[in-house]
């Protein structure tokens, strides 16, 4: 018996979440410095979670959500998650993609971002870089024609 087939399904990424640890920070960030639209931003028991999204794309979007939000999580797996956030480590990462990498590149140097990788040819055919965002996430630009 064959496996169903979903070629014929439309299927789009809707909302993709990434940790943030400063509401306001990432906010000022993604909107101010990367120039995304705020959706939405939803506060509940002390906690933010904030969507936003290019302006000329409906979707996909962001939704930057608090850490550990999750009930069912201990003290201590909150504590382990914020350290490896803290560290860069905890393994959220996304990858944009640009016409202009030098200018959005200067941008991001001039706000204060932490830089990675200065644009640059990659051996396997994309000129990107790399930074953290205020919640250390990793994040990539390719430059796209």
């Amino acid at each position: 018996m064959s496996a169903a087939s979903v070629a014929h399904m439309n299927i789009t990424i809707h909302y993709t979440f990434l940790p943030h640890t400063d509401p306001d920070a990432s906010l000022a960030f993604y909107r101010d410095t990367l120039g995304f639209d705020v959706r939405n931003d939803v506060g509940y028991e002390g906690m933010r979670w904030i969507t936003v999204g290019p302006p000329d794309q409906a979707a996909p979007a962001l939704v930057l959500t608090p850490p550990a939000a999750d009930p069912g999580l201990s003290d201590d797996e909150r504590r382990t998650i914020l350290e490896l956030i803290a560290k860069g480590s905890y393994g959220a990462a996304l990858t944009l993609a640009t016409d202009d990498l030098d200018g959005l590149f200067k941008k991001l140097v001039d706000s204060g971002a932490d830089v990675l990788q200065e644009p640059m040819d990659q051996p396997y055919g994309v000129r990107d870089c790399a930074f953290r965002d205020p919640a250390g996430n990793l994040l990539r630009i390719n430059e796209v024609a």
